[in-house]
């Protein structure tokens, strides 16, 4: 009962960029894990499902007018949602290694870690501000 509640009071505080970063992991963990030879077949489907749901997610929001990103991040982005649904379908199809998926979902998780770090960072205040809050 604690646990719960103490999870729905960490998740409710986390960044967006924080929770991107988590479900990222999570999945390219599952990739991971069903990337070994002894993994089965099942695991393997689950993990591609689910990862193309991400990458499925991340694109629709990518496209939606409310999207405030750069205009060249998100189509890089999206040309990168395309790759992972081509690559998923073939992966899907033959027993294709999974590592370039991987690499680029640790790729993606890097690029969130150093956003969040960037957003976290304290802004520089103008010169004279300081100078200002001195002599008052």
């Amino acid at each position: 009962m604690y646990v719960d509640v103490y999870k729905k009071s960490s998740l409710a505080n986390e960044s967006k960029r924080a929770i991107e970063y988590r479900i990222f992991a999570e999945i390219t963990g599952e990739l991971t894990k069903a990337n070994d030879e002894g993994a089965a077949p099942q695991s393997r489907i689950n993990a591609l499902f689910r990862n193309s749901q991400l990458w499925l997610t991340l694109e629709a929001d990518l496209v939606s007018s409310e999207n405030k990103l750069d205009h060249e991040l998100k189509a890089g982005l999206i040309s990168l949602a395309i790759w992972v649904r081509r690559f998923t379908t073939h992966a899907m199809r033959n027993r294709e290694d999974l590592e370039p998926l991987i690499s680029v979902n640790r790729q993606i998780m890097e690029g969130l870690m150093m956003s969040e770090k960037n957003a976290r960072k304290p802004k520089a205040q103008e010169p004279y501000q300081n100078f200002a809050q001195m002599s008052a």
